[in-house]
C-alpha cells in the first residue's frame, strides 16, 4: 500500500495539473488575467509528464534521454514567465512598474547563473540556484499583491478569485524556497534524504493546483457579479 501511495506522490506533478485543467474546461469563460496561469498548467502537464516518463522509464530510452534535469530548469522559466504575465495582467496600477522590472531582474540572474555557476543542461542535477531564485522573485510578486490589496479600503480580498491563485503560488514558493536552495547539496550528502525532501515539493504542488482550481471555479461567477 505504501509503495502505491509513494508512486502517486511521485506522479503528483502530472495528475495534480488535471485539477485546475478540468475546472477550466468546465468553466471556460475566464478573465484575461487568468489566461497565463491556465497556459502554465497545460505546459506543466506536458513538461512534467515527459520528465516523469524519463525518470521512471529511462532504461528503455536512449542514453542521451536518461536525465530529466534540464526539464526542471525549463519548467522553472515557464512558470516564472506565466506568473509574471499573470501579475502584470492584474492591473494593480501602483505596482505596474515593479511587476515589469522583476522579469528584467530575472533575466539578469538567469544570465549570470548560467554563465558563471550552473550548466542549464547539467546531466547530474537540476539548477537549485535557478529554482530558488525563481521562488524568491515569485514570492516578491505575492507579497506586493497582498500589500496592495490590504491597503485598499472596503475590499475583502478573499472574495476575489485571484486571491486563491496568488495564495496557491505563495504556499508553493514559501515551502519550496529552501527545498530548492539545499536540494543539490543534499543530493551530494544523502540522496535518499534528498528524494524524501522532494516529497515536500510535491505536496506543495498539489496545494498550488487545488487553490488555482478554486480561483478558476470562482472567476467566471465573480467577474459577472461585480
Amino acid at each position: 500500500m505504501g509503495s502505491y501511495l509513494k508512486l502517486m506522490l511521485d506522479w503528483s506533478e502530472v495528475w495534480a495539473t488535471f485539477i485546475p485543467i478540468t475546472v477550466f474546461l468546465l468553466n471556460r469563460r475566464q478573465p484575461r488575467y487568468m489566461k497565463p496561469v491556465i497556459a502554465y498548467f497545460f505546459l506543466a502537464l506536458v513538461i512534467n509528464l515527459v520528465g516523469n516518463i524519463i525518470g521512471d522509464f529511462k532504461k528503455y530510452l536512449p542514453e542521451w534521454m536518461h536525465s530529466n534535469n534540464p526539464l526542471y530548469n525549463f519548467h522553472s522559466l515557464v512558470r516564472f514567465i506565466c506568473y509574471s504575465l499573470f501579475f502584470i495582467g492584474l492591473n494593480q496600477r501602483k505596482l505596474a512598474t515593479i511587476y515589469k522590472i522583476l522579469p528584467l531582474v530575472s533575466i539578469l540572474i538567469f544570465i549570470l547563473n548560467f554563465s558563471l555557476i550552473d550548466d542549464f543542461f547539467n546531466y547530474n542535477h537540476l539548477s537549485g540556484n535557478l529554482l530558488a531564485g525563481e521562488a524568491y522573485l515569485l514570492l516578491i510578486y505575492c507579497m506586493l499583491y497582498y500589500i496592495d490589496k490590504l491597503n485598499k479600503d472596503n475590499v475583502t480580498i478573499t472574495d476575489e478569485p485571484d486571491f486563491f491563485a496568488v495564495t496557491g503560488l505563495a504556499v508553493y514558493v514559501v515551502v519550496n524556497f529552501f527545498v530548492f536552495l539545499f536540494y543539490v547539496p543534499m543530493i551530494n550528502v544523502n540522496q535518499d534524504l534528498a528524494e524524501n525532501i522532494w516529497d515536500v515539493h510535491n505536496y506543495a504542488y498539489i496545494v498550488l493546483s487545488i487553490l488555482t482550481a478554486k480561483a478558476l471555479y470562482d472567476a467566471p461567477r465573480y467577474q459577472y457579479s461585480v
